[in-house]
């Protein structure tokens, strides 16, 4: 009897997805694979073949674990604290995204220790109070950088930033935030600086237009199938998930199941048990609210969900074990979405498709059912 859950990252959607960005950007397209590409896996090559010019990390680590699998398209790296190894990004040819003072003379400093030119993408705070220089702190971080040009230890190659609100096209908010990086991006150049690259939308951004305008386009959940302004039928979701019944059994009305008893069965009913849980990231508010599909037909999650086990009741039909059910995937077939998923976790798909953990097994297959999304 299969005893594992499976993972399936269906590559010809991420594909597909990848293609239609790169159309609609002008062939301008970061892929974002930052977190394990969604939890996506090893999909570099393949987002690299269908359009993407350049890939898009948080971490150092992320970067270089990309290079040493052989990725040689440009990379940029946009969250590291001051202590991060500069000095390896640097001699890697990773771009490396600046924030602060701080960091800008912590990148020149090992730049100047390999002897080897940093490049440097400049991030502006533009309304959401997270990461990037605030405006105030703008011109002096721009003024220092040039400084450094001359010394030769970075090159500006970039300017970056991040909408707050672009999965709300008609929110005043987007506008400011477009006029606050028009000016930043000025005033690198009146500061000497000759940026290559601009980048301010990601994808909801890029969806709703409202970052259109700034050069390259920053597309992480995109990729994956996840619309997060809900503007788009273009896009495939891009994974399926699925496992295993382990046992099942009959009950009796007035049954109860799981931890704190909350729910009680009103019928006569069949119960299979599944080896997956919060444990595996599926998440646990979605207790007594979910579906699975299980021999065509959607069926509840009932009870709580425990770290490696849930609870589907199967009604009339007794589920044999090993029998094959499907937790989420594209639609095709009628079985639940990750949005879906979402929305009984009251989160969004992105936190659903990030948390599947590592004792799922991972499969990555070239063809996906049609979605029906």
């Amino acid at each position: 009897m299969p005893s594992t859950s499976e993972l399936v990252v269906h590559d010809d959607a991420i594909r597909a997805n990848t293609a239609y960005f790169a159309s609609v950007t002008g062939n301008q397209l970061m892929a974002v694979l930052k977190a394990d590409a969604f939890g996506h896996g090893a999909i570099a090559q393949s987002v690299l073949d269908a359009g993407a010019t350049s890939i898009g990390v948080t971490s150092i680590d992320e970067a270089l674990k990309l290079r040493n699998a052989g990725v040689r398209a440009p990379i940029l790296s946009w969250l590291n604290a001051i202590d991060a190894d500069f000095g390896a990004a640097v001699q890697a040819e990773v771009d490396i995204a600046v924030s602060s003072l701080a960091l800008l003379h912590a990148v020149g400093r090992a730049a100047s220790l390999v002897g080897q030119r940093a490049r440097v993408h400049l991030h502006v705070d533009v309304g959401m109070a997270r990461d990037g220089a605030p405006t105030d702190a703008w011109a002096t971080l721009c003024h220092i950088a040039r400084e450094l040009e001359a010394l030769g230890s970075v090159r500006v190659v970039g300017v970056m930033g991040h909408m707050s609100c672009a999965d709300r096209p008609d929110h005043p908010q987007n506008q400011r935030e477009r006029l606050i990086f028009a000016n930043a991006v000025r005033t690198a150049r009146r500061r000497g600086l000759a940026p290559s690259v601009t980048h301010l939308a990601a994808t909801a951004a890029t969806l709703t237009g409202v970052g259109s305008g700034f050069g390259v386009h920053r597309i992480g959940a995109g990729l994956f199938g996840i619309d997060p302004s809900g503007t788009t039928d273009h896009l495939r979701p891009a994974l399926s998930l699925t496992t295993h019944v382990v046992t099942t059994r009959e009950i009796a009305a007035g049954t109860s199941v799981g931890y704190g008893l909350d729910h009680v069965a009103d019928r006569r009913t069949n119960l299979a048990l599944l080896p997956i849980g919060y444990g595996d990231g599926l998440p646990r508010a979605a207790s007594n609210r979910a579906d699975v599909l299980v021999r065509g037909r959607r069926r509840p999650l009932v009870g709580r969900f425990s770290m490696d086990m849930m609870v589907v009741d199967t009604g009339d039909d007794r589920i044999a074990p090993g029998e094959s059910v499907t937790v989420f995937g594209p639609g095709a077939h009628g079985e639940p979405t990750v949005a879906e998923w979402a929305g009984w976790a009251d989160t969004i798909e992105h936190e659903i498709v990030t948390r599947v953990g590592m004792r799922v097994g991972r499969i990555h297959r070239t063809k996906t059912p049609e979605n029906h999304r």
